[in-house]
Formats: C-alpha cells, sequence, structure tokens
C-alpha cells in the first residue's frame, strides 16, 4: 500500500502548493486517522479493524497474514481464498480484503505449514466461511498433519488427543484477536468512501517522540 506519511502522498495537490482563497474541504486530501469515526456517530464510537466498512488492501492482507504476496496471488487465482471486498477484475482495481479474509489467510498459512494438503484445507476454507462469527470466537481446529478436525468444546479436544489424533491446534478465537491487534496498526480503506485510513502504531508514535526530543 502507499504510505500515507504526508498529504501529497494520498493523492491530490499538496495544500501547501494550494491558494489560500482555492482551499475547501472538498480540495484538501482525503486522509483519516485510522481507527476512524463512522459518520453520523459521536467521536467516541470508531471503526474497529473487524467492521465492515474498513478493506485492507494486499500489501497489508499479506503482512497480518504472515504470507508472501505470490502465495497471496495464488490462492485468489485458484480459488482458495479470493478476496470478499474487491477482487483484481477488472485489471485496474486492487484487491481489497476483509478482516474475515485475512483470518482466514492466517489459518490457512499455519495448516500450510503444519503439512496439511491444499485439498484438505480448500475444504476447511469452505467451512470456515460459512461460520457465523460466534462459532469461530470458540473454534479450535486440530490436524493430524493430514486431517483438520473441527471442535467447538474443549472436551472434543481432549477426546480427540486422546485418540492419537490431533497433534496440531489452532484455536481460532486467539488468532482473531492477534489479527485485531495487528490490522489496528495498519493501513485500512472504508468500503463506502475509498478513503485512507491510517494505522495507530504505539511504537512509531514513541519513534516520533524521541526524535522530536534530539
Amino acid at each position: 500500500m502507499r504510505s500515507t506519511g504526508d498529504d501529497a502522498a494520498v493523492g491530490g495537490r499538496c495544500a501547501v502548493h494550494m491558494p489560500r482563497t482555492a482551499r475547501s474541504v472538498t480540495d484538501l486530501p482525503r486522509l483519516g486517522r485510522f481507527p476512524a469515526v463512522q459518520p453520523g456517530q459521536p467521536a467516541i464510537e470508531r471503526l474497529s479493524p473487524t467492521s465492515d466498512l474498513l478493506g485492507f488492501r494486499g500489501p497489508t492482507a499479506c503482512a497480518a497474514a504472515g504470507i508472501t504476496y505470490r502465495q497471496l496471488d495464488y490462492w485468489a487465482r485458484t480459488g482458495l481464498l479470493e478476496p470478499s471486498v474487491r477482487t483484481a477484475y477488472p485489471s485496474t482495481s486492487q484487491r481489497l480484503y476483509s478482516f474475515r479474509d485475512i483470518l482466514l489467510l492466517k489459518i490457512v498459512k499455519r495448516l500450510l505449514d503444519a503439512g496439511v494438503s491444499l485439498q484438505n484445507i480448500r475444504v476447511a476454507v469452505a467451512h470456515l466461511q460459512t461460520a457465523d462469527q460466534a462459532d469461530l470466537a470458540g473454534m479450535t481446529l486440530m490436524c493430524d498433519g493430514a486431517t483438520v478436525y473441527e471442535c467447538t468444546t474443549p472436551q472434543q479436544v481432549v477426546d480427540l488427543l486422546k485418540g492419537g489424533q490431533g497433534v496440531f491446534g489452532i484455536a481460532v478465537g486467539a488468532v482473531r484477536q492477534e489479527l485485531e491487534l495487528t490490522l489496528g496498526r495498519l493501513h485500512a480503506e472504508r468500503t463506502d468512501t475509498g478513503e485512507t485510513l491510517v494505522g495507530h502504531d504505539p511504537a512509531d508514535e514513541l519513534a516520533q517522540r524521541r526524535n522530536r526530543a534530539v
């Protein structure tokens, strides 16, 4: 994604070089603070990375999921996991992924690392795409390197371990919380206005304060 470090990078003329009399709200570059305020809502109510009003471009999805852009592109082209917000068609558009899409990307990456075949991963992804958000939060995926098992209760996990089948587990709720924190520090795009929203990274803010103190 393009940097939003200054106004010129967002698009349009830089306000510094515009005649004072020509400036207006519509003339100024559109740059939002992430999380952004929803229209008509008090400033205290802000968008979460999980909001349906937010989308994330390919490079951001890769950074958050821990995958390469080549993997992202291949999985989209082969139908393993396509972006649900905006595809790359027509060719002039950029893919835009939802929070749920990126959550599934992280899970796919972990299943691949555990040795699960793409064929079985496709089955797991298809199932996860139809699951409710509440079900995802309490779900644990167990795999033995070949098959993926869904566990929705602690007892099911215990029973699977006793059977000697499950050797690798993914607590989807924990992955979801981790992803929410990660995406809160990265750039996003509003799906209704196309506005670029700047992530809030405490580390960056601390670095800026140190630089000002020097």
